[in-house]
């Protein structure tokens, strides 16, 4: 993991995730995920190009069940936009790097 990228658990959600001020993108993952695996690289280029705007967060499903239970996760990778610790946005399925940017743009621009 990179120190752009942040690992969460069911102990720490709260404080990186929730109590944190601004925008905080969640990946929740699994290390068997096929597509989840072929995310990391692009959520590590986000973490980057987002810095001081967009902390950028991983959660593994399996490691994690309290909270992926309280988000209500189905399916992964799971991506999940807070502001303020409130969750504006989500979106199931492997997406490229040009589809996660506008997808957080349309979100932190905007508001």
């Amino acid at each position: 993991m990179s120190h752009y990228v942040i690992d969460v658990t069911d102990k720490d959600f709260n404080a990186s995730v929730v109590e944190v001020g601004g925008y905080v993108l969640v990946d929740f993952w699994a290390p068997w995920c096929g597509p989840c695996k072929a995310l990391s690289p692009v959520l590590e280029s986000l973490a980057k190009s987002y810095e001081g705007r967009v902390k950028v967060c991983k959660m593994n499903v399996d490691e994690n069940t309290e909270i992926v239970a309280s988000v209500g996760v189905r399916g992964i990778p799971m991506l999940v936009l807070y502001k303020d610790g409130k969750q504006i946005a989500s979106q199931v399925g492997a997406a490229t790097l040009e589809q996660l940017d506008v997808w957080i743009k349309s979100y932190i621009e905007q508001r």
